[in-house]
This record gives C-alpha cells, sequence and structure tokens, in this order.
C-alpha cells in the first residue's frame, strides 16, 4: 500500500505543472497590454503607465521567465485581480469556499446514502414494480437539467406555497440578526456549522432553510446516477460465483445481499462518488446561479459572463488542484478497499 501511494504522490507534481502549463499557455493568449489590465485594479489610462505596469509585472520577457514568475506568484497565492469581484482572486476564493463547501458537505449525505440504496433496492427487485419505478426515476432524473429542477422547486416551495426562500441567505454577524457582532464566534464560516457551535438554533435553521432546495436539486440529479451504476453493479456482482455459492450453501438472500454482494458492487461507487463530491467542493455553477447561492460557481458563471478572463483562469486553477488532489483521495480509498488495484 504504502508503494502504491508513493507512486501516485510522484506522479502528482507531473500532472500539476500540466494544469499550469495549459492555464500559462491561455494567459500567453493575451497581448501584454491585455494582460497588464489582469493584474491591477485600475486601468492606467495612459500609454506610459500602462507600460509601467507591463515592465513591473515582466509582461514583454521571454515566455519561459514569464511561466517562472507567474509560478512564483501562484505560490505565493497571487492569482490577479478580479474585476468582477473588486478583490484579489485569492481572496475571492478563500471567502467563497466556506459557502460551496457548506452545501457540498450537507448534500454530500443525502446523494450518497439514498442513492445507494436506491440502486440496491432495484437490483434486489430485479424486474419487479419497485425495479420499473426507480428505473424511470433515473431515467427522468438524468435527462432533466439541474436548472430546470431547480426552478419548478422554487416555483412550487417559494413562488406558490412560500415555505422555503428565495433570495440569498443572511450573514449573522453584520445584518443585525446578531444584536452584538463580538457575540458571534466564526470557527468554520459555514453558517450552519457556526449557529450550532454560538448555540444559535434560529440562525440555523434560517441557514438551513436557505440550503433545502439546492440540496434537493442536487440530490434528485446525483441519485438517478448513482442508483444506475449502483443497479447495474449490483446486478453483476449477483451474478458472480462466489454469491452463488454463498446461495448453495443456504445463506439467506439478505445476508449475501449485505455480506457478500454489496461490498463489491460499491467499488465503481467510491469513484462516481468522489467525482460528485470533487464537483460539490468546487462549485456546482447552474445550482447556486439558478437558487443566487453565494458560492464559487455562482461568481465564477458572473466572471464568465463578463469575460473577467483573470478570476476565470484563477478558479480553473484552483478547480484543476482540488480535482488532482480528490483524485489521489479516491485512488487510495479504492486502494483500500480491493487490494487487487495496488497490487497490478
Amino acid at each position: 500500500m504504502t508503494a502504491y501511494i508513493v507512486r501516485r504522490l510522484l506522479i502528482m507534481p507531473f500532472i500539476l505543472f500540466g494544469v499550469t502549463l495549459l492555464i500559462f499557455g491561455m494567459l500567453t493568449q493575451l497581448s501584454a497590454t491585455q494582460r497588464a489590465a489582469l493584474y491591477v485594479a485600475d486601468v492606467p489610462k495612459k500609454g506610459a503607465d500602462m507600460q509601467r505596469v507591463i515592465d513591473q509585472y515582466g509582461l514583454d520577457d521571454p515566455i519561459p521567465q514569464q511561466y517562472v514568475r507567474w509560478i512564483r506568484n501562484v505560490a505565493r497565492g497571487d492569482l490577479g485581480f478580479s474585476k468582477t469581484g473588486k478583490e484579489p482572486v485569492a481572496t475571492l476564493i478563500w471567502r467563497l469556499l466556506p459557502a460551496s463547501l457548506e452545501l457540498a458537505i450537507w448534500s454530500a449525505l443525502p446523494i450518497l446514502l439514498i442513492g445507494i440504496r436506491l440502486g440496491i433496492l432495484s437490483a434486489r427487485q430485479h424486474n419487479r414494480l419497485p425495479d420499473h419505478v426507480m428505473r424511470v426515476f433515473s431515467i427522468i432524473g438524468t435527462s432533466t437539467p439541474s436548472f430546470v429542477a431547480g426552478l419548478l422547486l422554487l416555483m412550487v416551495f417559494s413562488a406558490r406555497l412560500g415555505i422555503l426562500p428565495t433570495g440569498e441567505r443572511l450573514v449573522p454577524n453584520n445584518q443585525g440578526i446578531v444584536d452584538d457582532a463580538s457575540q458571534w464566534i466564526s470557527v468554520t464560516r459555514m453558517y450552519t456549522f457556526d449557529a450550532l457551535i454560538n448555540g444559535r438554533l434560529d440562525i440555523f435553521w434560517d441557514a438551513l432553510k436557505h440550503l433545502i432546495l439546492p440540496i434537493i436539486t442536487l440530490s434528485y440529479v446525483n441519485w438517478a446516477i448513482l442508483l444506475r451504476v449502483m443497479r447495474s453493479s449490483m446486478l453483476e456482482t449477483m451474478n458472480q460465483d462466489y454469491v452463488r455459492t454463498a446461495r448453495a450453501k443456504g445463506l439467506d438472500f439478505n445476508t449475501v445481499v449485505q455480506k457478500h454482494a454489496r461490498p463489491n458492487a460499491l467499488l465503481p461507487i467510491i469513484t462516481l462518488g468522489g467525482g460528485l463530491m470533487i464537483g460539490l467542493m468546487n462549485g456546482v455553477a447552474i445550482t447556486e446561479t439558478v437558487f443566487n447561492y453565494p458560492g464559487l460557481g455562482k461568481r465564477f458563471v458572473s466572471a464568465a459572463s463578463n469575460l473577467d478572463i483573470v478570476t476565470v483562469l484563477g478558479f480553473t486553477l484552483f478547480n484543476g488542484v482540488v480535482l488532482i488532489i480528490g483524485n489521489l483521495i479516491i485512488d487510495m480509498l479504492y486502494a483500500t478497499v480491493d487490494p487487487r488495484v495496488r497490487l497490478n
């Protein structure tokens, strides 16, 4: 296992190098004047002032020198200045990350637990009524765009019934929810968890209400995917010789499913579920935009719509790093569960 982890860790720098090279290659397609405008809050009006910015950042230097300088800036957390966010890109990502992470955490439990259970139920009731219902459910889920599902939920639960809010969630320490801002202890910068830490169930409920509809939207779409994969994996596993042998020995069907079929059928879910979680952590652009949720995904859409190139590329670099680290963790989990992977 140690040798497998070491091999994966040795590959990571090369993958990161490829990601940074690709993103820097996109930057080099812009002229020096265009790139200079990405590093300053106020674009100089005079040509001489713009040239000073170009000279300051070495944008006329040879490409290898520019790449090395850019990598050093990235290592220091300097990803440029966001025109749409009116602040450095690194600061913008750091400020919005807790909101996306909070949505990812609350969405992960229903997505994984219910999606896997539905897949197992469908496989156990193969070609029976529950199986047919689950298959129709998965087809509708995979063919329904997330923005359509989100808008339907908003129309029903917000516009018509008025049960759940539609606007952006409130910030406890600067919008009058807390009488004295010093009384609010921000530990995680995730409102639901900080509200529990501060013992404020009213703030917890307000933050949770803003999460319910996005969670349902993300869960419904991902349930359909997990259901199909888990169902096919379970059916394949239950046709294996060792499962037939266990049944021939007289073991109860439920015991065979729980102790023999399910653990092996879960192997593909590790890869698929891990990928879904990485996507949630990087910010779900469409869902966050539909529900006006202040996360990374919504800001990415805003930056792309306003041609804020440096913000888009900064987010792309961040997403690439998260994806690489997440895939490393997935590979390690897969190798832990399935010894054949690390022995190959």
